[in-house]
């Protein structure tokens, strides 16, 4: 393959949105961090509607995305009081 074919297929497997909002540099590195939790969730629940692994498998997966996301969180914005109850 080349280059350009390498780059297009990148982009169209991973997708990166604009950033909106104010920028600072730990707001966009979050930003991308989530964007990429998005995208991954989305391919375990597509592998998982079309039966290529078990509904446990896809919710630990999503289970340990959530708490990776929740690090990168903590880390970059630094803001421990809106802490979201609600893990999956």
């Amino acid at each position: 393959m080349t280059q350009d074919s390498e780059q297009i297929k990148r982009e169209f497997l991973y997708p990166i949105g604009k950033f909106n909002g104010d920028f600072t540099p730990q707001r966009l590195a979050f930003n991308a961090n989530l964007q990429e939790f998005a995208q991954k969730v989305s391919y375990l629940c597509a592998l998982e509607t079309n039966g290529k692994i078990s509904g446990d498998e896809t919710y630990k997966e999503i289970k340990q995305l959530w708490k990776q996301l929740k690090v990168s969180k903590k880390e970059l914005l630094d803001d421990s009081s809106s802490d979201d109850q609600n893990t999956p």
